[in-house]
């Protein structure tokens, strides 16, 4: 819909149908529950797991220890990175649910990985079937949002070459884009029938790949069209026009992840406005969870907290 938001339309619906529906909190019978990612723009702040292991900081790689730190310097969730879990046993699953519990924190996301852009159909097959476990864990974690990926042509030879060339890679000689985009589409809506059936709404993130652009995220987000496939926006991916790309998600946004960089970035800094970012999620009605991803070379002990302090007064 190009005059009118989905957030705005929906929100005239509803409250024409209670005007109709005449009893407080009963919809009538013939209107079906709508879902939404409609909020009222009030958000609450996590920190992903990402922020202190890093793929390199083993002292701080331990979910519960990370779940004790974040309770302590006073975030309400925490978004776990599924690469950093050395366990996925259910007594595992379990006892880091009830560390949370008691920790007053909830889980609030699970950021996975999985590529579907490759000509070989063995291989688009285990990233669906990844995929759909990463859900069945998601929900016996309790949490109701994960993060998937489209995945790349892997034509850079590495993330730090991938990063020096921006995001950027050739396509697969051969291959087109097109028949990139429909792989990651066919792919996804074979996860559709778990992400419905365990209550897990996946949210496609602009993470390279065919998800380096807003564009290319919608067009797989429109083209399947089903409320349990929103998105997840990183503040940090957008290399070039990060708000207006942003605004080009917003709409359908399920989680934030904010990046910052203390101490210089890992890849790249951004010198991200968050009081602007702030003001375009209030604008989209975004009232979800906005997760910190901290990705600077500074003491995540110290970078942490001090993230947190930042985002809370950019969003007051």
């Amino acid at each position: 819909m190009s005059s009118i938001s989905r957030r705005a339309l929906l929100s005239k619906t509803l409250a024409a149908t209670w005007a109709v529906g005449g009893v407080a909190g009963v919809l009538p019978a013939a209107v079906a529950p709508v879902a939404t990612t409609t909020g009222t723009g009030r958000v609450r702040f996590a920190v992903s797991t990402y922020s202190f292991w890093q793929f390199n900081r083993e002292d701080l790689r331990d979910i519960n220890l990370c779940l004790d730190l974040a309770a302590e310097w006073g975030f309400d969730g925490v978004e776990i990175l599924h690469r950093q879990m050395t366990d996925e046993s259910n007594a595992t699953l379990q006892k880091i649910k009830q560390r949370a519990f008691v920790n007053g924190l909830d889980l609030c996301g699970f950021s996975t990985h999985q590529g579907w852009v490759s000509p070989d159909p063995a291989v688009r097959k285990k990233n669906t079937e990844h995929t759909i476990h990463c859900i069945e864990l998601s929900y016996a974690l309790g949490i109701p949002t994960m993060r998937v990926n489209t995945g790349r042509w892997g034509t850079s030879g590495s993330f730090d070459e991938l990063m020096k060339n921006r995001g950027i890679e050739p396509v697969l000689t051969g291959y087109t884009e097109e028949q990139g985009f429909q792989w990651v589409i066919e792919g996804l809506t074979e996860c559709l029938a778990a992400a419905e059936r365990c209550g897990v709404t996946l949210g496609l993130e602009n993470h390279w790949g065919l998800g380096r652009t807003p564009e290319g995220v919608m067009k797989i987000v429109r083209a399947i069209n089903s409320p349990w496939l929103k998105t997840t926006l990183d503040t940090g991916n957008f290399l070039e026009d990060p708000y207006d790309r942003l605004e080009l998600m917003a709409d359908d946004a399920v989680l934030v992840q904010a990046k910052t960089y203390y101490g210089g970035g890992l890849w790249y800094s951004l010198d991200l406005d968050y009081r602007r970012i702030a003001e375009l999620l209030k604008k989209h009605r975004f009232g979800g969870y906005v997760s910190l991803e901290f990705e600077g070379k500074e003491d995540p002990r110290k970078a942490i907290p001090q993230s947190l302090q930042m985002l809370r007064e950019a969003f007051a």
